[in-house]
């Protein structure tokens, strides 16, 4: 039961993921427009039998390096064409990081034997961590390499060797494969500071500076060629344009003029105290944190706090904000939050509030969800209820009711129980929206429909920008042609396809003219036209 003392290890864990990657798959569809994008992404890969320059609507796509669309098309090579594949690739990769921060933290505590385990828990308890699990993204694959890379860091400091620092370049090769040279703000800034944190390791000696800083560049010269393998072909294939992107677009423009997601200085600051849910609500974290605020002989904690400060602060001063851009520091947090909870174990004794604020809170949160349409909302949430099921709220009151009924244990049992927090606020929020989740966001209709479009030889244009949403959900053939954005563009496509049709996007959808096929999305319609309407009623151009 819950209340051993010792609750069994990995096969919670994987129990835990396995429950919240089976609901996810059953309740959610692919969520536009990042989600579909990718799929679509990975589709024209597919579809084209181009695995060089990824596209997105027949042109090149300059966002995104190509692994994570290489893994989704080799999973289709293995099991066919599904949707079940891509959405699990990152989960896995989430499952992974698991696994490979309980692998760094025996490396920095080899003397502690219960907090690989530990961190474990506590990474995927995290419930940002939990939520981002369920998610096709690429921050869990950058997560992983992350950790290979620091692993690789950690083991040339402790058997010197060319092996860790290869290790680490094929790490940081792979992850500038995932997301760009972003991964060099996760790595570097540790393996610069080895010197300082090894020197509190047991058997740690990176030797001379410049030994050490030599094999740094030689790691730096492995990820370069990795990248370099890829991205020259690519960018001589993709064109000028291409080649700009991938050269410069992925790393300075978006670092230093990102108008995307562009948010002040302190946001991250800011948003700490939520993402770390639940352990920022754990009393027993916080009086192990005021005990232990003396790093200078642990060299493992060292190692996590330059991890996580360096690039807490160095994305802080990017324009562009996301908070899954810092999700590879997580692990940072939990094998913090590990150390010292065991450290301050010892001396501890169990509290009532360390059971009562977690579950409590829990238990709140869970009887407002179920109890929403009786708050004072505002109209817009008001109108959201009839279309979700407030009752699923029950499973974060059962969650909370765990925490405060079962007491006993050591500190893994204690931090399992608040894991299911996590895990069961996850899973309301599946259930709870599944019904607002098929209205208002699965497009699968849309693009069966759009198929059919197709087969007929109806050639199908989009008003506006065009993020590949209904392309692999349609398992669309043809390139749309994009109307709306530059003048004179309606016009051409009328002349040539006058028989085609055209799919725009409103708030209000116009009068005058027959929708061929509509379908909700959040608070808008997608509108599909036969194209002729729009001569005859130019109003359909005016989207609002």
């Amino acid at each position: 039961m819950l209340g051993a003392k010792r609750i069994l290890g990995w096969p919670i864990i994987v129990l835990l993921w396995l429950m919240l990657i089976v609901v996810t798959l059953a309740t959610r569809p692919l969520l536009p427009v990042d989600e579909t994008r990718y799929l679509a992404v990975a589709w024209d890969m597919w579809r084209e039998g181009n695995y060089l320059v990824p596209h997105l609507n027949g042109e090149p796509y300059s966002h995104k390096p190509p692994l994570l669309f290489w893994l989704m098309t080799m999973g289709w090579h293995l099991f066919g064409v599904n949707e079940w594949w891509p959405r699990i690739v990152a989960p896995l990769f989430g499952l992974i990081a698991l696994l490979l921060s309980a692998r760094l933290g025996r490396m920095l505590w080899p003397a502690e034997s219960r907090l690989p385990r530990q961190a474990s828990i506590l990474l995927f308890g995290a419930l940002f961590w939990t939520i981002f699990s369920t998610l096709t993204m690429f921050d869990m694959l950058l997560a992983v390499f992350t950790l290979i890379a620091l692993i690789g860091t950690v083991d040339a400091a402790l058997k010197g060797g060319r092996r860790g620092f290869v290790l680490m370049g094929l790490a940081m090769g792979f992850g500038a494969l995932t997301k760009g040279p972003a991964i060099l703000l996760h790595v570097l800034p540790v393996a610069l500071a080895a010197p300082w944190w090894a020197s509190n390791i047991p058997s740690a000696d990176v030797g001379p500076k410049s030994r050490w800083y030599f094999g740094v560049i030689f790691s730096i010269c492995v990820t370069l060629a990795i990248s370099l393998s890829w991205a020259i072909p690519a960018g001589l294939a993709g064109g000028e344009e291409y080649r700009n992107a991938i050269f410069w677009g992925q790393s300075a423009d978006r670092m230093l003029s990102s108008f995307a997601h562009a948010r002040p200085l302190w946001w991250y600051l800011t948003a700490l105290p939520i993402v770390t849910l639940p352990w920022v609500i754990w009393p027993k974290l916080w009086r192990a944190s005021k005990a232990a605020t003396n790093v200078s002989g642990d060299g493992g904690l060292q190692f996590c706090l330059v991890w996580f400060a360096v690039a807490f602060f160095a994305f802080s001063l990017i324009s562009g904000k996301q908070l899954h851009y810092l999700l590879p520091e997580f692990p940072a947090i939990a094998l913090i939050a590990a150390r010292v909870l065991l450290l301050y174990e010892k001396g501890d004794i169990q509290r009532a509030i360390d059971f009562l604020v977690p579950g409590g809170l829990a238990i709140i949160a869970g009887i407002l969800m179920i109890f929403a349409a009786w708050l004072p909302l505002s109209s817009g949430l008001m109108a959201l209820i009839p279309e979700i099921r407030p009752e699923a709220g029950i499973l974060i009151v059962m969650a909370g009711a765990v925490v405060i009924s079962i007491r006993d244990g050591d500190i893994w049992s204690e931090s399992v129980r608040l894991a299911f927090i996590s895990v069961f606020v996850v899973l309301a929020l599946h259930f709870a929206a599944a019904p607002y989740l098929d209205r208002r966001y699965d497009l699968t209709r849309m693009g069966a429909f759009l198929h059919k479009m197709q087969l007929n030889g109806k050639k199908v244009a989009y008003f506006g920008k065009y993020h590949g949403q209904f392309h692999f959900l349609g398992r669309l053939r043809d390139s749309f042609a994009v109307i709306g954005l530059r003048s004179g563009q309606e016009e051409r496509f009328l002349r040539r396809y006058s028989d085609g049709v055209i799919v725009a996007k409103y708030r209000d959808v116009p009068r005058g003219a027959d929708p061929l096929f509509t379908s909700k999305y959040r608070r808008f319609t997608y509108v599909v036209w036969e194209a002729e309407a729009l001569r005859t009623n130019p109003n359909i151009g005016n989207r609002r």
